[in-house]
């Protein structure tokens, strides 16, 4: 139970960094990738502070034997970039930069009850059972790694 107390802060704190951070607007995000037009600069403060904060705290949080909210750590062994990371990063960047909403972003923008975020949810959702179901059929992921 604490563990899920936990986590609820956490994604309470973290969606609300992202309202302040104007990150849930999309203009925003176009804007700030817009670099040969009207590039808007202001979400690198955001991402120099999530960077600077990340950079201070992974060190003395590693520091512990166990995670604050949970029984184990749950870091990534893997190093080399396959095939797979780059097309799945390829596909995640041109989407975030089309629809302006990130995975995250967009689950968060449900609050707002407007339609774009619910478009661009109901799209990851669909991309991810597309793979699901071409995965089964052709053995994809296994082709890609």
């Amino acid at each position: 139970m604490k563990y899920n107390i936990g986590a609820l802060i956490v994604g309470l704190l973290f969606a609300i960094g992202l309202g302040v951070s104007g990150i849930l607007q999309p203009a925003n995000i176009i804007g700030f990738l817009d670099v040969f037009g009207k590039w808007n600069p202001a979400l690198l403060f955001t991402m120099a502070g999530a960077v600077g904060v990340h950079f201070i705290t992974y060190k003395l949080i590693r520091k512990r034997k166990t995670p604050m909210f949970s029984k184990d750590w749950f870091i990534p062994t893997r190093q080399e970039i396959t095939p797979a990371l780059v097309i799945g990063s390829l596909i995640f960047g041109i989407g975030w930069g089309l629809g302006g909403y990130c995975p995250t972003v967009s689950v968060t923008s449900l609050a707002s009850f407007e339609m774009r975020p619910l478009v661009v949810f109901v799209s990851i959702i669909f991309g991810m059972l597309l793979f699901w179901f071409l995965d089964k059929k052709t053995n994809l992921k296994s082709k890609l790694e």
